[in-house]
């Protein structure tokens, strides 16, 4: 792993105009990365460890991950274009030939899911960090009224 990258977490997550806003940062910033409703409301059911009666489609690829003995090494929000973010799945194989690590394009969404459901650590491009914008204040707003707030779209 280079310097190219921040280490971030999730900080919230709270309903917005058109489906979630994932909020993700550290200590320096936060910014908002809108999903759909239902990829905040699995997301959040990752980060408290609900129980599911059946496998959702993100435990489904953990499974058949197992089988073939990968496991998903981090994340990495990479850019921003147009209003669309895009990251990268980093998975690792181990077997009897040796260690493979592949990145693969996938959704934000869907790889804050993945790393959350198995810990895992979620980058951003340094780039990126110094290109979104600090949402700080309006999470500790958010955070100070109980969750309420007009700010957030």
């Amino acid at each position: 792993m280079n310097n190219d990258v921040v280490l971030v977490e999730i900080r919230g997550i709270l309903p917005a105009n058109s489906g979630c806003a994932i909020f993700l940062g550290n200590e320096k910033k936060v910014f908002v990365i809108q999903v759909e409703h239902n990829m905040g409301a699995i997301i959040g059911m990752f980060l408290r460890q609900t129980p599911k009666e059946r496998p959702l489609t993100h435990d489904l690829m953990v499974n058949i991950f197992k089988g073939f003995g990968i496991t998903v090494e981090r994340v990495i929000i990479t850019e921003l274009v147009n209003t669309i973010y895009f990251a990268r799945l980093v998975l690792q194989m181990k077997n009897e030939l040796g260690r493979k690590l592949v990145e693969i394009d996938a959704r934000p969404s869907d790889c804050i899911a993945l790393a959350t459901s198995q810990k895992k650590p979620i980058y951003v491009t340094s780039s990126l960090f110094q290109q979104v914008e600090d949402m700080s204040k309006v999470l500790e707003q958010i955070d100070q009224n109980g969750g309420e707030t007009g700010e957030v779209a």
